[in-house]
């Protein structure tokens, strides 16, 4: 495997052992590929995922910007959905990847649109 790959790994599997979410306080976890980024919000104690945004859904696709700008729409997204469940505080789990650019930009989208870290 990869350096790169394995060290992300291991940050992930430290993050993960800290951060563990409930129902009431679920994990927004984030996957970053080359062209897209996902993010979850994730009930650990019972193994649900409560709600799901991505660069794919079709009203940010639809918005020719960034993908710093399209991590920003896709954080408010998913803050919208959180709102709508009624969840206000959540754990910000980064994957593994360094708090900067993309993954900064998601926290930052769903800081504004109200959640809580």
């Amino acid at each position: 495997m990869d350096n790169k790959v394995i060290r992300r790994q291991k940050i992930k599997y430290r993050i993960r052992k800290k951060s563990v979410g409930s129902a009431g306080k679920p994990r927004l976890s984030v996957f970053r590929s080359n062209t897209d980024i996902y993010v979850q919000l994730i009930d650990d104690a019972n193994g649900n995922t409560l709600a799901a945004a991505s660069s794919k859904d079709k009203d940010i696709k639809a918005q020719k910007v960034t993908k710093g700008e399209q991590s920003k729409l896709v954080g408010a997204a998913i803050a919208r959905k959180a709102t709508e469940l009624g969840i206000t505080e959540i754990f910000f789990d980064r994957g593994g990847y360094l708090y900067h650019g993309r993954v900064k930009n998601v926290a930052d989208g769903a800081r504004e649109a109200g959640l809580k870290f």
